[in-house]
Formats: C-alpha cells, sequence, structure tokens
C-alpha cells in the first residue's frame, strides 16, 4: 500500500513501488510503503562516497528516461539516506517530487543504512570508501559482530577484525550482536561458565532456556551439558583463561548451591537488558514499555545501589526494606509464573 503525502496524479499510482523490503539488520529495516515528497523538503545525504555525488552518472540517470526506484529518506529529519543521484537526475529531469521510502530508525542508524544500500546497486562505493565507512561503524556500532559490519560495508569479517584493531576511539564490548540479531559475550569462556552455574542452579530447566538465559547457542549448551554429565569442565582447555573453573555436574560454585559468580551475572542481565530494549514486541506497546521501566528498576548494581542505600533516611529504614522484601516476592511469583509457562509450552 502507498502513503499518500501530496495528492498524486494517476501515472504516479502506476509507478508505486512493489520491491521486496531490504534484508534486516539490527535497526536497519526500511517501510515498504512509498510516498510522493516535494523535492524542495528533501535534505542531502551523510554520503559515504568521498567525493561526493557524480553529477555525470545523474545525468546519465536522467537522460536515460527509465523510471527511478523509491530513494530513501529519514522521516524525522527528511535527509536522504540513498538516492542522492536520483534526486539529482529527478531535478534534472524538472520534475517537483519524488517517490520515497521511509526509514523511521535511529540517527547514528542512518550512516550505517546508507552504506548498505550503496554497497551493491547503482554506483558501487570502491574499496576505499567501504574501508573509511567500515572504520565509521565499527566506532558508532561497536555493539556489531565483525560478520554483521563485513555484511553492511561488503568486507570481510577479518578485514573488520583488523580494523577494529587498527581503529582508534572503538569502545570496548562485552559482547557483540550477530547475524541472527543474538547478544553473544565477546569471552566464549564466560558463556559456557554462566550455562554451567545455571545448569547447577536448575538442573531441570529446558536446554533451550538455559542457552537463551546464558547468551550461547543451543549447540553450546548442550555441549556444555554433556561435558558436565561426564566430569569434565564446561570449558574446554583451548578456551580457559586464568580463573576458577566451571562447575561439573553437582558442582555448586563457592560451594554454595545457586551461587553464581556475581560480574558474570551482573554481565549477563546487562546483556539481556540491552536485547529486551531492541525487541519490539515489547517496545512498541505501553504495557510493553512499562515492563522494560520495571526491569530496568531492578537492574541497579554497583554504585548505584550504594547512593541509593545512601539516600534513605534512617526514619523510613523499616517501611522501605519492608517494602522491597514485597517487591522481591512479587518479582519471584512473576518469575516463576513465567517459567511455567514456558516449560508447559516446550
Amino acid at each position: 500500500m502507498t502513503e499518500t503525502v501530496d495528492a498524486e496524479s494517476p501515472a504516479k499510482k502506476d509507478h508505486r513501488n512493489v520491491s521486496a523490503p531490504m534484508a534486516e539488520t539490527d535497526g536497519l529495516t526500511v517501510g515498504q510503503a512509498t510516498a510522493w515528497v516535494d523535492i524542495r523538503s528533501l535534505l542531502p545525504a551523510d554520503s559515504p562516497r568521498i567525493a561526493g555525488a557524480n553529477i555525470e552518472h545523474a545525468r546519465l540517470l536522467a537522460e536515460s528516461g527509465a523510471r527511478l526506484p523509491p530513494i530513501i529518506v529519514q522521516r524525522s529529519t527528511m535527509r536522504v539516506i540513498d538516492g542522492m543521484h536520483r534526486l539529482r537526475a529527478a531535478a534534472l529531469r524538472g520534475e517537483t517530487e519524488i517517490e520515497v521510502r521511509f526509514f523511521d530508525g535511529a540517527e547514528q542508524d542512518c550512516f550505517a543504512l546508507a552504506v548498505r544500500a550503496n554497497v551493491a546497486h547503482g554506483l558501487p562505493l570502491s574499496l576505499e570508501e567501504r574501508t573509511a565507512a567500515a572504520q565509521r561503524i565499527v566506532r558508532s556500532h561497536a555493539q556489531w559482530s565483525n560478520q554483521v559490519i563485513g555484511e553492511v560495508t561488503g568486507l570481510d569479517a577479518k578485514t573488520i577484525a583488523s580494523l577494529r584493531r587498527s581503529t582508534e576511539g572503538v569502545p570496548q564490548m562485552e559482547s557483540r550482536i550477530g547475524r541472527d540479531g543474538r547478544v553473544r559475550p565477546l569471552d566464549g569462556a564466560q558463556g559456557r561458565r554462566l550455562a554451567g552455574e545455571l545448569m547447577a542452579q536448575r538442573p531441570d530447566a529446558p536446554l533451550r532456556q538455559i542457552a537463551r538465559a546464558a547468551g550461547v547457542s543451543l549447540g553450546t549448551a548442550s555441549d556444555v551439558r554433556r561435558r558436565i554429565r561426564s566430569g569434565q569442565d564446561a570449558v574446554p582447555a583451548g578456551l580457559r583463561t586464568a580463573g576458577p573453573p566451571s562447575p561439573a555436574r553437582g558442582a555448586v560454585p563457592d560451594g554454595r548451591r545457586g551461587t553464581a559468580d556475581p560480574k558474570a551475572v551482573q554481565h549477563h542481565r546487562r546483556v539481556m537488558l540491552r536485547k529486551l530494549r531492541k525487541d519490539p514486541s515489547l517496545r512498541c506497546n505501553e504495557v510493553g514499555r512499562a515492563l522494560l521501566r520495571w526491569l530496568e528498576v531492578q537492574a541497579v548494581e554497583g554504585e548505584e545501589w550504594e547512593r541509593l542505600l545512601n539516600s534513605v533516611p534512617r526514619h523510613c529504614t523499616e517501611a522501605i526494606a519492608e517494602l522491597a522484601r514485597g517487591c522481591s516476592g512479587v518479582w519471584q511469583e512473576f518469575a516463576a509464573q513465567l517459567e511455567r509457562r514456558e516449560q508447559a509450552s516446550a
């Protein structure tokens, strides 16, 4: 269905875009609906092209007489993301409107989307332009895996890994988002250790549930369970770093049932919360957003806890402690009901 911005002529209605949506990369989904907008309302792109738009290419498009595919525009700013050559061609033809598809994503995603859109079609980006773009994206999207950035820029994962090491100002991440949208820790041993601890705490939990909670693949979780049942360390020797061994079957860290490495647990919760914030089934409805806000409160840790504790007046201590315990009980029951529902559907 075509979205209408201004009155369309019958001729324009015959040229609506019916192409398939672009392949989805984390945060880079473009709507399928098209709209006709006034050319004068559009702003220039943040282009990955080092020399800017190629005027000769735009002139060739204008002279071709062919119908130009819709360009991509960020709805909130009306800035062109992909299609500056088509926009110039339309202007050279004397047209006052152009067909667009809207992108409703974040500002920081616009450049990455522009790169992905220009890697293969139209006038493809050169190797130099793709490399420069990749250096910028490893800084702005450090949470993406090398494979994801490679797909966006048309470079292989090894090249992205090298650029990540050599580029200044790249944030250090504890985990990355893969092509499947899942968040995985960079330290493979960490995910295995957490999976082993969860198995020790909840031996009857479904394997898929353990894998999702630990941020590892189902195959990795299965291997961890196999190793634990055979009395081996959950982490193969090649992945181990200096630190405590992972639990074997029946073993419980620190000699106490249900006790896990606090740092690993905190990391795991941060990763889960980041992933939940991006889930459209939660962030796109009022109840889901409320749940995320409540969970963010529960994720307070470290210095934030100290600040909260120090802010409680002595005369309020008893009342707040009682309410906090009540909240804990409510969340425990909430978690139990969720797990029972999951097990019933497994």
